[in-house]
């Protein structure tokens, strides 16, 4: 990578595609949009984002000469533009999920296991600052083998990546029971904002049981936790020699000698502070387990996250590692498909990831 920002473009105009010109804005020495394309004026309206050309066709968009191109469109949509994309040799960071269905993810199988160009995909939650502290513990060795993870904080693919990488799964073969299950809640915010009164609603929970051959990931997650304001995240990841429990650490230094220490959050312009409003990192026991690679800029978590897809990205077509590649995501998604017809079956069902990898 070079001193300068790296030069990226967006094709579509909504929230999410709103979202990366956001963080994008936030580091102008590291990432710079150079276009977006969208359908119509009006639904470029909502991109607050007035430095940025807005295109109506890829041509054009690609004038701009992009490093990468942000594939910020609906699900059905993505597998179509991401294979064009490719074919031209342009990299593609696309979004979550890259197809919508097992159809849908069979049409990218080839581009999956032999993509002619960098094809990442933008699944931001293994790189929000708690989740990376707590990946970088669960890999150190500090817990010996981790045989455990018990997920409650992100829906779907998501959750089950983090699973998946907790427990250096990969693409191994799985077999899956799931239940869903309704029980009443007081509704709380959502994307518009606060409520404008106390009403009841139904919470929708699904729970997942997924062996990786003798390693137990446990997913749950109701679908209005993201912004519910009494339900809490929860994660658990247990191995040979000690677990995370939330914040906490256990850990045996030997056999008489148990440890237990707390994942500390890092944060500048508190108490004081004159470096300016920032999340600087993790530390367990006064070792730096996670950094924040986006400081100083002011982000929210999950705006760091996203911007580490970004900067992922910018490595990737450097010739750096995949962080997320289309397989990854490609599995993480039949994985999700996979617990939803479990659940509605009553059934176990077994999903084997290899063909992902090139196996199949």
């Amino acid at each position: 990578m070079t001193d300068s920002p790296v030069p990226f473009a967006v094709v579509g105009a909504g929230w999410r595609g709103a979202f990366f010109l956001r963080v994008a804005a936030a580091m102008p020495d590291r990432l710079r949009a150079t276009g977006v394309l969208a359908r119509s004026r009006t639904a470029a309206a909502v991109l607050e984002a007035p430095d940025v050309p807005v295109h109506a066709d890829l041509e054009a968009l690609l004038r701009g000469r992009p490093r990468f191109v942000v594939a910020a469109v609906p699900w059905a949509v993505t597998p179509t533009l991401v294979r064009e994309l490719s074919a031209s040799g342009v990299p593609v960071l696309a979004e979550t999920p890259p197809a919508p269905d097992l159809d849908g993810l069979d049409a990218i199988l080839d581009l999956a296991q032999w993509p002619p160009v960098p094809i990442e995909v933008a699944e931001q939650y293994h790189l929000q600052p708690l989740h990376a502290a707590r990946l970088a513990v669960a890999r150190s060795g500090a817990l010996g083998s981790v045989s455990e993870a018990q997920v409650s904080v992100a829906h779907d693919y998501h959750g089950l990546d983090l699973i998946r990488r907790f427990l250096g799964a990969g693409f191994a073969p799985v077999r899956i029971r799931a239940r869903r299950f309704s029980s009443p809640i007081v509704a709380g915010p959502d994307r518009a904002g606060p409520p404008a009164g106390e009403r009841l609603a139904d919470s929708q929970q699904t729970l997942a049981w997924l062996d990786f051959d003798g390693r137990l990931g446990v997913y749950d997650f109701t679908d209005d936790q993201y912004f519910s304001w009494i339900r809490s995240p929860r994660v658990l990841v247990r191995g040979e020699r000690g677990e995370i429990n939330g914040e906490t650490v256990r850990r045996l230094v030997d056999a008489r000698t148990p440890v237990t220490e707390a994942l500390e959050r890092r944060d500048a312009g508190r108490d004081g502070n004159l470096e300016g409003f920032h999340h600087i990192g993790y530390t367990l026991g006064g070792r730096w387990v996670y950094r924040n690679p986006t400081a100083p800029a002011r982000l929210a978590d999950d705006e760091i996250a996203v911007a580490g897809c970004l900067l992922s990205m910018a490595e990737r077509v450097d010739g750096g590692p995949s962080r997320c590649s289309l397989a990854e995501a490609a599995w993480d998604h039949e994985l999700s498909l996979r617990v939803a017809e479990a659940a509605a079956s009553g059934r176990e069902v077994a999903a084997d990831g290899r063909r992902w990898a090139g196996g199949g």
